[in-house]
């Protein structure tokens, strides 16, 4: 049977023609060198090109990146190799390598060396340790050496391919060759090592249009590969599945299975030529350079083929042969998250098929290996056969003695213990098949459709697309995983029994009732599994996470894709695989799954009883989970994490535990917040200690100024810490609040050696006219002495400020009168606005009641100035002025008007008013 591997075009990229492909180790990567002499980096996932280099006006034959160096290594027409940082696009180093065209470039996998061949038919190693001086020279060839690759298993050899029809196999140290390989009957372009232990294969291609593989222990030509019309450019044994690739000036690339030598499958994008394949070790992209660009595909499955049974036995593929791990055998071993279990590995056999997919029936007792477009059910334990047959896809039922295939796009058939029970023809079609609880058809036309396992009646049938499906131990819930999402739903099967008897909610589309939707996730599912009433996946950014009850958590951030195995509850650890077939697992613990369990299903007799097993570093993520299902309360007595607990009772207005938690906390914010929560209970006194704690002077005397709590006390605490926390303004609001402007004053002066000035003087026109000469020269001292000398003093140019006179008088008339009044007075107090302190003042002066008296700071500018007018154009200032020189300022008065005309003047921007200039 055929591999049927599927194969996904990923990427594009169209250019000049392609001599040479490589792909990035870590990043999602791919190189290309082109023949107009650039060298492109694309971005595989974006599709984007995300670097470019240009390197040189003639063809780059090869290019190669060297992942731990941050580097591009290039060789051209021109002789010279180049090497470039591909993180700041920086030229390392270039030098004059052959005496003619580079063919080709390997970079040694852990030596600081790098292999280079040539047209000049020699092989040159350079050492960039040692600032890329030529280590050795290997001559043996007799014409153009086209290709170079090191043994992956024995890094000290290493093949060339030349046109003088032979391979040679090199040791470095040795300038002479191991042996020599003849066989082919023109010019060999391409060469490549079998990556596996198993077999000493060498694989060529050549102008005859022709494939060998050697065998390089016995050194015989062991199987030749026809199928090519035209010239055979490069060849590659691919790292991880068992294929070959070879591509062809016939615009092909054919894909060999590497065990049988049979032709799986024959690519053409038509993009012309193919020059170069790439391939990478732990990946499933290969890449093709050709004429008019380059493509990345994606053969088959990168899922390992691994299985883990509900007692921790784990069984995987690597490529044909079985292994068995036992997670039991790790003894007492503690295990830390994330890092690489010390698993005892035990050799099973040999499979007779390509392992594609491995899976354990729900107990474990079988596992069946699918590939090759076939499938085999062993024993786990000793692997021994129990069936097989043709299919292309395979599944369980959650009766571990029943299973499905897929036979074709139209056929499904049924077994149980190992023996055909039904076979039948899905409505619609059958383009995959889903195990589980029901059995799931998936079909382009109509979505998914699920049926009984016994009497392949049609349950329901639901339009949507799915990539996976996954169904809790129970058959309760089942998550469906698109593309994009993962869908969460309900199965009811006394709905479906109950539909079946009454023959209601009978529908062609299956029963309606059957399946409830409990939430829609917008994550790429990657794997999952069901434990209990919780879904634990992996998304596409490497997260694991689990979603109970609506809320997803996350248990870690992964470094790298990880394969879901399972869960063991004994160990409290949730085991996962990797593509390397690395075994890891991360701490989950059973108790908060199983408590989580019992809330969603509203068991709280049981959610109870299992609290106390939770460690007291888990409660709090069970707390958010309370949380997010509405149960606060119960979510305040779990959590420990105070700053949880803090919202908790806020939200719950639990006053008490918020006192007892910011006092502990010391935040001033959290007072605050604990200050809203007392005022809105009413509890002034508590909201009062509160502000205090938090140092809130504004809110003290919002407070204090709307309630009859402490608010003269409130007022003076307010009026001496304010300004020693910066809050100035605030201790002035205070004293304006109770009228005490004379201490108004003295802030407001403090405030004036931080702040701007200006504004000031109307606040103090309006409380205090008496001082506004003290505010303006302290406003000039701040100004400085070009603007503060525009600035006039009241006490000086009186004429400037109309009616000040008049206020000083007034507020003295007012001090007169001021006096505490009581609040039961206010019905019968003539409101401020209602009142004309300048009206009552003169009408008090007429009847004799009050007489003005001058303060003497009024009195001794009187003596001096006498009200002396506003100064005008400078005169007045009292200084001497000094003596001018008339002629000299005759002279500089001619210079300045040597070249004026006096009908260039614009006197479009003049405008004069003539009433204002007649009345004057």
């Amino acid at each position: 049977m055929p591999l049927r591997l599927d194969v996904k075009r990923k990427l594009t990229a169209r250019s000049d023609r392609v001599k040479s492909v490589d792909l990035h180790p870590t990043e999602p990567w791919m190189l290309a060198s082109l023949y107009n002499g650039n060298v492109h980096v694309w971005n595989t996932e974006s599709q984007q090109l995300v670097k470019s280099f240009e390197v040189c006006d003639l063809p780059v034959r090869a290019a190669k990146f060297v992942a731990r160096k941050n580097w591009v290594v290039t060789g051209s027409d021109d002789m010279h190799v180049r090497v470039f940082n591909y993180n700041t696009l920086e030229r390392v180093n270039q030098f004059e390598a052959h005496s003619d065209y580079v063919r080709c470039i390997a970079v040694h996998p852990t030596q600081p060396f790098i292999l280079t061949c040539s047209d000049d038919m020699t092989i040159k190693l350079w050492n960039w340790d040692k600032k890329w001086s030529c280590q050795q020279t290997f001559d043996g060839h007799s014409h153009y050496v086209m290709q170079i690759v090191i043994n992956p298993k024995d890094n000290n050899t290493f093949a060339s391919a030349s046109l003088d029809r032979t391979l040679k196999v090199w040791q470095l140290g040795s300038t002479q060759p191991n042996f020599t390989l003849e066989g082919h009957q023109r010019g060999v372009n391409c060469v490549d090592y079998y990556h596996g232990g198993d077999k000493p294969y060498l694989i060529s291609g050549a102008d005859d249009s022709l494939v060998k593989i050697w065998d390089y222990q016995n050194k015989t030509c062991v199987q030749t590969l026809e199928g090519h019309s035209q010239n055979v450019s490069s060849v590659c044994f691919h790292p991880e599945l068992p294929i070959i690739l070879t591509g062809s000036e016939d615009c092909t690339v054919r894909v060999w299975h590497a065990n049988t030598y049979r032709l799986e499958n024959t690519l053409n994008y038509g993009l012309d030529r193919v020059w170069c394949i790439a391939a990478l070790k732990g990946s499933n992209n290969i890449c093709f350079g050709y004429d008019e660009g380059s493509v990345m595909v994606k053969l088959g499955r990168e899922e390992p083929a691994m299985s883990m049974d509900v007692s921790g036995k784990i069984i995987w593929a690597k490529h044909s042969e079985i292994q068995q791990a036992n997670l039991k055998a790790m003894g007492d071993t503690e295990a830390m998250d994330g890092e690489r279990l010390p698993l005892a590995v035990k050799d099973l056999g040999a499979c007779d098929i390509y392992p594609q997919t491995i899976a354990h029936n729900p107990n474990g007792r079988f596992v069946v290996v699918c590939g090759d477009g076939e499938y085999i059910i062993y024993t786990a334990m000793a692997l021994r056969n129990k069936a097989f047959g043709p299919a292309l896809e395979f599944v369980w039922a959650l009766d571990s003695s029943e299973y499905a295939i897929r036979e074709s796009n139209f056929s499904v058939k049924l077994f149980k213990n190992f023996k055909e029970k039904k076979a039948f023809k899905p409505d619609y079609g059958c383009e995959g098949i889903f195990g589980g609880y029901l059995l799931g058809c998936r079909s382009s036309a109509t979505g998914l459709a699920f049926y009984d396992w016994e009497t392949q009646e049609l349950v329901r049938r639901i339009e949507i697309a799915p990539r996976q499906v996954f169904w809790s131990e129970n058959g309760e819930y089942v998550c469906i995983a698109t593309e994009e999402n993962y869908f969460i739903l309900k199965y009811s099967a006394e709905a479906v029994v109950k539909a079946r008897e009454t023959k209601e909610g009978l529908t062609e589309d299956g029963i309606e009732d059957a399946f409830d939707l409990v939430g829609e996730v917008q994550e790429t599912v990657k794997t999952g599994r069901w434990v209990g009433d919780c879904f634990i996946y992996t998304n596409s950014v490497n997260r694991l996470n689990y979603y109970v009850g609506g809320e997803i958590v996350t248990i870690a951030h992964l470094d790298r894709l990880l394969y879901l195995l399972g869960y063991i509850p004994k160990d409290n650890r949730l085991y996962m695989g990797d593509k390397e077939l690395n075994v890891v697992s991360y701490e989950l613990l059973v108790s908060v799954l199983e408590y989580q369990t019992a809330v969603m299903r509203r068991d709280f007799d049981t959610a109870d009883r299992v609290l106390p097993t939770i460690p007291p570093s888990h409660r709090t993520r069970v707390a958010h989970f309370l949380e997010k299902q509405g149960f606060k309360k119960q979510a305040l007595a779990v959590s420990t994490d105070p700053e949880h607990r803090f919202d908790l009772a806020l939200s719950l207005g639990e006053l008490e535990v918020c006192l007892q938690l910011a006092s502990e906390a010391g935040s001033e914010h959290k007072w605050r917040l604990v200050a809203d929560l007392a005022q809105q209970r009413s509890d002034l006194q508590t909201a009062q200690t509160c502000l205090l704690k938090a140092h809130d002077y504004a809110g003290l005397l919002l407070q204090a100024t709307s309630s009859d709590v402490n608010n003269s006390q409130t007022i003076k605490v307010v009026t001496t810490d304010a300004p020693a926390r910066g809050t100035g303004d605030v201790s002035y609001s205070s004293q304006l609040s109770i009228r005490n402007i004379a201490d108004c004053l003295l802030y407001w002066c403090l405030l004036f050696a931080t702040r701007s000035l200006d504004g000031s003087s109307s606040e103090w026109r309006t409380y205090l006219p008496s001082e506004m000469s003290r505010i303006v020269g302290l406003w000039k001292a701040a100004a400085g002495e070009k603007v503060g000398a525009s600035l006039a003093d009241p006490a000086q140019y009186d004429n400037l400020f109309p009616g000040l006179k008049d206020a000083i008088k007034a507020e003295q008339f007012l001090e007169n009168q001021r006096k505490p009044i009581p609040a039961t007075a206010t019905p019968t107090i003539q409101s401020n606005h209602e009142r004309n302190p300048v009206e009552e003042m003169r009408a008090a002066e007429e009847s004799g009641s009050f007489t003005y008296i001058p303060t003497a700071q009024e009195s001794d500018t009187t003596k001096d100035a006498e009200f002396v007018d506003a100064p005008q154009g400078g005169t007045g200032s009292g200084l001497s002025r000094p003596p001018i020189d008339q002629a000299q300022l005759e002279r500089e008065l001619e210079l300045d008007l040597e070249n004026v005309r006096i009908e260039d003047n614009d006197t479009n921007d003049v405008h004069l008013d003539e009433e204002d200039l007649l009345a004057d």
